[in-house]
């Protein structure tokens, strides 16, 4: 069997948002499994000396123009909401302790959590918001949530993820390898899948 696609992300991040919704359809074309891999962005941009886009007086002109664009173009909601952008360390704890109970669920509550935020404007940043989407997405218990997410043992599995993509060479999101391959950006889908498709060039 192929090797897995690994999707990096952070839950924070527009661009992986909209990647979000067509990566599992592109692997999938091509008999691929994702690995959803969230870890946190700003870790990246103080190792890259850099900030999130939407921060820079023109890059950021044009890039929330772009994601409207985009969502426009694949006809699904998007708004920016007024704390953008989030910090998002509980959404991605949750994942990672849902991940080790079921991989599956995680990968709903992921998919929740980024709807939840770019498609409804809820406030992810709250813990209480965030334990509510995973007990009704991933079918656990409140309370469990809310205990995992302060867990060290969880926090620890959330920064070794971050400190792995890091090593790996991981530093914006959507970031997706392909067989080693690395491919930046939502706008690169594409590419990946004329890459699966063709054995790459």
């Amino acid at each position: 069997m192929a090797a897995p696609i690994d999707f990096y992300f952070d839950f924070g991040s527009p661009y992986g948002y909209l990647a979000s919704l067509r990566v599992d359809d592109v692997a999938a074309k091509h008999g691929r499994e994702v690995i959803w891999r969230p870890m946190l962005l700003g870790a990246v941009f103080k190792t890259e000396g850099t900030q999130p886009l939407s921060l820079y007086p023109l890059k950021g002109v044009y890039f929330k123009h772009d994601c409207f664009r985009t969502a426009r173009r694949l006809g699904v909601p998007f708004m920016l909401p007024g704390n953008f952008p989030p910090n998002t360390i509980t959404a991605q704890r949750a994942y990672y302790w849902l991940r080790g109970n079921d991989p599956d669920k995680a990968k709903t509550f992921a998919r929740a959590i980024y709807h939840a935020y770019f498609g409804e404007g809820r406030d992810v940043t709250q813990a209480e918001v965030v334990v509510g989407i995973a007990a009704a997405e991933g079918d656990v218990d409140s309370d469990d949530v809310m205990a995992a997410v302060q867990d060290q043992a969880v926090k620890d599995m959330l920064r070794e993820a971050t400190d792995n993509a890091i090593a790996r060479g991981v530093f914006g999101s959507p970031f997706i390898v392909v067989d080693g391959e690395a491919f930046w950006g939502n706008d690169r889908l594409d590419e990946v899948d004329e890459w699966l498709g063709t054995g790459g060039w």
